[in-house]
């Protein structure tokens, strides 16, 4: 018997996760039906439904091959009107600037009302979002970032209160607030906002100079393509977002967040495009996300140090499950600007493959005593081609200052109010193969050792290729590179390795220093 749990209803749509411990997707294709009617045939473990009626009725089961599940009812949700952005000016020919039309259907929109995109090329600047509706971005509709960056408004970084006793953020730019520009789809300080449908947000980022020189700032800094701040219950559904200029769906200072069926795309060359990077936000879903990039593709943030000082927010509650990472720096990253601390994060049933890294923390010194992360737990996850399934690295040589003593020096050094900290760390499960560096570099600090990582369950395999060029595995200062080796562990209070089988390595023994208890269980190389 199959079975299956209703994720989420909205007023046209609904999402559903099969109840499989494959990873992502299933060997079968499953048959979905609303109302005895085929809507889909899929192998994915997470399925979206489309173009439902509001406030309305539905049953929905599942066959696959000879098996069936039971139906389950739903009810969807109550719509009050249903505005289409072309009865408001809106072209869809990909020549006229539309942002103007979309917005004014957004600002005409009531509560419980949605704005609907059809089928059309709209060329836009950004949009901004408000609280209450929807936005339905149907098939075969694609909105298309503007070339020109001056017709892109800006997001101070900084704003005094007119008191001068506080102080009022909206711009972000790689943990600190500066100035940026406007993404395409901006929400600030908005609730109950849906935003969905099988339609593409293209940055157009390759098609103007947005990837040039991008650790220079021009005007202000890159936008992402979706930007929320000071937001609650957002969800993003199905949607296909690609050539982001920076950092691709940022939400930020967020809470109650669900990102369902969504696919990312950015050029695997394409500088800091960050596939999903929710910052100092809490309770916060990531499922059935197929994501492409050309650096981290989820990486979980808290900001630098500034703002962990004065607008202190951790990311907590982070739920990544049956979700595919192709290529990127790293499948799932904590760090690096994480000053406020990062806490239970659980990823699950995912697939990793092509990406430099699988689990990568990345912190440093300078991070803060506030910047604690722990309780990040992994569980059956396939990796496939990934050059280094787990990395931890505490000296990650990111910042002006990144290549100074007072970060990179390995020596053990006085804990003060700037010494981050690693707490627990679990991965279990977990299936490697072709496996092309190293299977787990993990350094933490020497005045502050990681406090506990645990490795279960875990077949690893290397890349049979003679010819494989050895790469350094994490992003410090002096540290050599490597290729097919087994475990380099140094700073760690307690390591436990259980039932853990590693071929094709060229050491036959884990590397291990200044390790306070190591508990090695079963742990074999071929």
């Amino acid at each position: 018997m199959i079975d299956f749990e209703i994720v989420k209803v909205f007023k046209r749509s609904v999402t559903i996760e099969v109840c499989s411990d494959t990873p992502y997707e299933n060997e079968k294709i499953y048959d979905v039906f609303i109302n005895g009617e085929k809507k889909i045939s899929t192998n994915k473990n997470v399925i979206s439904i489309f173009n439902l009626l509001p406030d309305s009725d539905y049953n929905i089961y599942i066959t696959c091959e000879n098996e069936d599940s039971y139906k389950k009812n739903f009810y969807t949700q109550y719509e009050y009107v249903l505005l289409n952005i072309k009865d408001f000016g809106a072209a869809g020919d990909g020549v006229k600037t539309d942002s103007v039309c979309i917005q004014a259907a957004i600002n005409a929109c009531p509560k419980d009302g949605t704005v609907y995109i059809p089928k059309g090329k709209y060329l836009c600047t950004p949009v901004f979002l408000k609280s209450n509706i929807d936005i339905w971005i149907d098939k075969d509709a694609i909105l298309i970032g503007e070339k020109d960056r001056k017709k892109y408004p800006i997001l101070p970084g900084m704003t005094q209160s007119s008191d001068e006793k506080n102080e009022y953020n909206i711009g972000s730019w790689e943990g600190n607030p500066l100035d940026c520009f406007a993404a395409l789809i901006t929400g600030i300080s908005v609730e109950n906002v849906l935003i969905y449908g099988e339609g593409i947000l293209d940055g157009n980022a390759g098609m103007l100079d947005w990837w040039k020189d991008a650790k220079k700032k021009n005007i202000a800094w890159r936008p992402n393509m979706v930007f929320l701040h000071n937001c609650k219950n957002i969800a993003m559904q199905g949607l296909c977002i690609m050539n982001s200029p920076s950092w691709t769906v940022h939400p930020y200072y967020s809470d109650n967040l669900l990102f369902l069926n969504n696919t990312i795309m950015n050029p695997d060359n394409s500088p800091n495009t960050d596939g999903l990077d929710p910052e100092s936000c809490e309770n916060v879903l990531i499922l059935g996300a197929d994501i492409s990039v050309g650096d981290d593709c989820v990486a979980i943030k808290s900001g630098k140090y500034y703002m962990a000082l004065r607008h202190y927010k951790p990311a907590k509650n982070i739920v990544i499950r049956n979700s595919i990472f192709r290529k990127g720096h790293g499948s799932v990253t904590i760090g690096s600007e994480v000053a406020a601390g990062v806490y239970d994060v659980r990823v699950e049933k995912c697939i990793f493959e092509g990406t430099d890294r699988g689990l990568r923390i990345k912190t440093r010194r300078g991070r803060g005593e506030k910047s604690v992360l722990d309780n990040i737990y992994f569980e059956n996850i396939i990796m496939k081609d990934v050059c280094m399934p787990f990395t931890a690295n505490m000296f990650y040589f990111c910042d002006p200052d990144g290549h100074s003593d007072y970060v990179q020096n390995q020596d053990k050094m006085e804990v003060n109010e700037k010494t981050p900290k690693i707490g627990k760390i679990e991965a279990r499960d977990i299936r490697c193969e072709n496996v092309k560096n190293i299977f787990a570099c993990l350094y933490g600090l020497p005045e502050m050792p990681i406090e506990e990582i645990k490795l279960e369950n875990i077949t690893l395999s290397f890349d049979k290729n003679e010819n494989i060029k050895p790469v350094v595995p994490i992003m410090m200062d002096n540290f050599p590179a490597m290729c097919k080796r087994g475990i380099f562990a140094k700073n760690i209070k307690k390591l436990i390795l259980k039932n853990i089988e590693i071929t094709g390595s060229k050491d036959s023994n884990p590397f291990m220093e200044n390790i306070e208890d190591c508990e090695c269980i079963e742990v074999k190389f071929n």
